[in-house]
């Protein structure tokens, strides 16, 4: 016996293909949302962790900055005490300078020169007085050359025969009883520090006679 099937068999099987097509978009759809959704949590999650890490770099670099400031404003206070310190050990150094010098110059000073004017301006010192011959000055010269912790660097500016002239009447028998010369020279002072005996110190005899 023959059996003939009459039921539209093809609208049914294209029925089930629509059908299936649906749902394979539906889970497709389904699946994609899922996928952008664990993509988009997974994005917030690193998110806020970077700026967690942003807040914590800022916060940091606040406290950095506010130590940096500190240091500045430390350095400035370091630097202004040396320079206070700096400006009185100056004033102490200063303070014996014109003691030393005296001394030193009258220390260095051989016998037949007299010294009539001291000049100083800064650390040159300009000194003028009456020798009895040129090898005095010569020997003064070479004291403060090689003898002298405090002078350096002598350097004759002049050196003449005295005129005979004079108000002192004794002055004038002298003169021209010798032949005296006057003399300018000048030396610097060295940056040395003061002996430890300095406060102490005798006065300078400024001028010796011949």
């Amino acid at each position: 016996m023959i059996l003939i099937n009459l039921l539209p068999h093809r609208e049914e099987k294209r029925r089930r293909r629509q059908q299936a097509f649906y749902a394979g978009l539906v889970v497709s759809a389904i699946a994609g949302l899922a996928i952008a959704g664990t993509w988009w949590v997974l994005l917030q999650q690193l998110t806020s962790a970077q700026q967690g890490r942003n807040a914590f770099l800022t916060s940091e670099i606040r406290k950095l900055e506010a130590q940096i400031k500190d240091i500045a404003n430390l350095r400035a206070e370091i630097e202004a005490l040396k320079a206070r310190q700096k400006a009185v050990e100056d004033l102490q150094t200063n303070r014996n300078v014109p003691v030393h010098l005296l001394n030193e110059i009258a220390k260095q000073t051989p016998e037949g020169v007299y010294l009539t004017a001291i000049r100083q301006s800064g650390n040159v010192v300009t000194i003028t007085g009456v020798a009895q011959t040129n090898e005095r000055v010569s020997e003064f010269l070479r004291n403060t050359q090689y003898n002298s912790p405090w002078l350096e660097r002598p350097e004759l500016v002049e050196i003449k025969i005295a005129g005979t002239q004079s108000s002192n009447a004794r002055e004038a028998a002298r003169a021209q009883q010798r032949r005296l010369y006057d003399f300018s020279l000048r030396v610097s002072l060295k940056q040395v520090q003061p002996p430890a005996d300095a406060p102490g110190a005798a006065p300078a005899r400024v001028a010796q006679k011949p």
